[in-house]
């Protein structure tokens, strides 16, 4: 059983379904309809009878009323892409419980519901190893972490889910983020367009817009779930401080003092909003949640009312 999601929260996460705003497109048969006509039960048009065609699909009702012979046609069932972007970069590490940790479980909820679904599902982990390590020796341990990256990239099947739990469990967070890149690569890699999921704390100093920008230009359905550490929301540090960038290793003396606290606050809430605002005047919906979140209140209440899925 996974160690990411409780057995009942597995259970739970069975019922529901992944929801596309527009049909699949993609060629592989699985429980999605799609434009394509085929043999599945849900019904699509009618076309005139040709010489070979399968007599099981007439219309004998039809036959009767017009005295001609016309195929009953079928929506095809296509398999939904559906691509997790999940940051792993080192600032993610920080809180308690970790922004990271919490990132994986959603992953791994989402991973889930569509492997239920039989769609296909690839997690696009950022930065990657060749980001994270630049020389052409690879570090011990970092091989193993490439592999899991890798191994996440094309997954199918509920049967596929145990091994999906396993790598993302095993993966670890470190480097520095390359949040616009990571999109960009993940929006040209796929071969179509079809359900995104960006999981981060979007605060990669060069902004979210071009990376975003990608995935919507190329046409992908997007849920933004930014995740923030509660010390982030609310902090419990104050007097004379040296802030040390995770990622970078800069360092800055500040005072932080308890009357500050609100200014911070209002500032953190400011961003979290132009954040919202950019979001949902591009049609991606938007969440903001701490890593403290209780997972279920997320997963089957806000992205259920927002029609994630149902």
């Amino acid at each position: 059983m996974s160690a990411l999601l409780t057995p009942e929260l597995l259970r739970r996460l069975e019922q529901v379904q992944m929801l596309a705003a527009r049909r699949a497109k993609s060629s592989l048969k699985g429980e999605r309809r799609s434009r394509a006509r085929g043999l599945s039960v849900e019904f699509a048009d009618h076309r005139n009878y040709v010489l070979g065609d399968d007599l099981r699909y007439l219309d004998w009702n039809l036959f009767g009323r017009l005295d001609r012979l016309f195929l009953k046609l079928y929506e095809e069932e296509r398999e939904l892409p559906v691509r997790i972007f999940l940051d792993a970069s080192e600032s993610m590490n920080f809180g308690t419980p970790s922004k990271f940790d919490f990132a994986r479980r959603v992953a791994a909820a989402v991973g889930y519901v569509a492997l239920c679904g039989f769609d296909r599902v690839a997690v696009n982990v950022f930065p990657g190893p060749e980001i994270r390590e630049p020389s052409d020796r690879v570090p011990e341990g970092r091989l193993p972490q490439a592999a899991r990256e890798g191994a996440l990239r094309s997954i199918r099947g509920k049967k596929s889910s145990m091994p999906f739990f396993q790598n993302l469990t095993a993966l670890t967070a470190s480097g520095a983020a390359d949040f616009n890149g990571a999109l960009k690569r993940g929006a040209m890699e796929a071969r179509q367009a079809g359900v995104a999921v960006v999981l981060s704390d979007f605060l990669d100093p060069a902004g979210y817009e071009t990376g975003l920008g990608a995935l919507i230009g190329r046409g992908f359905q997007i849920s933004a779930v930014q995740i923030l550490a509660p010390e982030e929301l609310d902090p419990t540090a104050f007097g004379d401080l040296r802030l040390v960038d995770s990622e970078t290793g800069g360092q800055q003396e500040v005072t932080f003092g308890k009357y500050r606290l609100k200014a911070y606050q209002q500032t953190v809430a400011n961003y979290v909003q132009r954040l919202r605002e950019y979001c949902s005047g591009r049609g991606i919906r938007f969440f903001s949640v701490s890593s403290a979140t209780d997972l279920g209140d997320l997963l089957l209440k806000q992205l259920r009312e927002s029609e994630v899925w149902a």
